[in-house]
């Protein structure tokens, strides 16, 4: 698992952390992240866009994988806060399954399909921000 480094320190992490937008996109990232996405990353789109409030962007190795990705966030998005995607495309193809919920989209793609489109670079002036992981178990 990695996630992105370059992150701008969050002097309003708490503030973020009671709005449900912020909420959802963490939650979709952990969702990432247990279906073993890489290079997830979190964008403040709100900050320079009316498009969405957050992206969350993470790479699946495979087009199972990425409907895996996608899948997991739907689940956990429509457990945590009883809320279904406006639109969903590309889960046919599975290169790029995208999750529209209006103040959330995510982006599960592969690698191929992340490097050509490149969407931190399209959206580089977008604030990134951190991901709380929860603690994970170190048994072995």
């Amino acid at each position: 698992m990695t996630i992105a480094t370059d992150i701008t320190p969050d002097l309003n992490l708490s503030e973020k952390l009671q709005q449900q937008s912020y909420q959802m996109a963490q939650a979709a990232a952990i969702a990432a992240d247990d279906r073993k996405g890489e290079n997830i990353v979190l964008l403040a789109i709100g900050e320079v866009s009316t498009l969405a409030e957050y992206f969350v962007i993470a790479t699946g190795f495979s087009k199972a994988q990425v409907r895996a990705i996608s899948g997991s966030a739907e689940d956990s998005i429509a457990e945590q806060f009883g809320r279904k995607p406006k639109h969903i495309a590309g889960e046919q193809d599975g290169s790029w399954v995208l999750l529209d919920y209006g103040d959330v989209i995510v982006h599960a793609m592969m690698e191929k399909e992340r490097e050509y489109y490149d969407l931190e670079a399209f959206w580089g002036h977008a604030p990134k921000l951190e991901i709380a992981l929860p603690e994970r178990d170190s048994e072995s």
